[in-house]
């Protein structure tokens, strides 16, 4: 994390995830799921990283057309990490359990684009040399309330966050979750899993309109534990 990084990471909406429970009542029953959306968001952060770099060596760069001078890759992979960062701060205590209280329409993705937009983070964006609207694309993926379009490479990023099927969020909470709770069904081999993502181009066998995140052969067992961890936590 670097000093503009800490910035984000020290602003109030950030630092008052540590005061909202991940699992919501969730402890009353598993003693240990005290966990908090401030380390799920750092964690979420950290292996979007990851999953960024492995696709983007193996091909991706040339699949969504970055600059290879490298300002567009290292662009993207701030608002990445930031996106990340801050994809949950518009929950409410006890997370999606007190959601219902909201007024009118209004959900705790509305709160963080709200949140996002807000003058106290355009500030930190400014720092960081990105744009708001960028950082809460990737954070909100399809659910965005304005339901932006999305250019390929912003398609895929936010894939990378929020993908119902290899996005970081999924990733970190299954793992997270399971550790806390002290229940195994949540694991998997998430290290293999990332060396093993790529972005298929538009051209591949299923027929997809837009490069979607998919894996090689190798890295099919960890990806179906994955979907088999997701199955049982739920």
């Amino acid at each position: 994390i670097n000093s503009s990084e800490r910035e984000v990471l020290n602003s109030a909406p950030v630092q008052r995830l540590r005061h909202i429970h991940q699992l919501a009542l969730t402890s009353l029953v598993y003693p240990g799921a005290t966990h908090r959306r401030f380390e799920h968001s750092l964690g979420v952060m950290e292996l979007a990283t990851r999953i960024y770099n492995a696709v983007l060596e193996n091909g991706g760069i040339d699949i969504l057309g970055i600059d290879r001078s490298n300002y567009d890759g290292m662009y993207y992979r701030r608002v990445l990490r930031m996106a990340a960062l801050v994809h949950d701060i518009g929950h409410a205590p006890f997370s999606h359990a007190s959601e219902d209280l909201f007024p009118g329409d209004c959900n705790h993705e509305a709160m963080t684009l709200q949140l996002i937009e807000s003058d106290e983070m355009e500030k930190l964006w400014a720092t960081l040399k990105i744009q708001a609207e960028d950082v809460a694309k990737l954070a909100l993926g399809r659910d965005h309330p304005k339901k932006k379009t999305f250019s390929n490479t912003e398609a895929i990023l936010s894939e990378i966050i929020t993908g119902n099927a290899f996005g970081a969020d999924r990733m970190d909470y299954l793992l997270r979750d399971s550790h806390h709770t002290g229940v195994a069904y949540g694991r998997f081999d998430h290290y293999r899993l990332i060396e093993t993502l790529r972005i298929l181009p538009k051209t591949y066998e299923g027929g997809s309109k837009e490069p979607a995140l998919g894996v090689e052969s190798g890295g099919l067992q960890s990806a179906e534990a994955l979907l088999l961890a997701r199955y049982f936590m739920f």
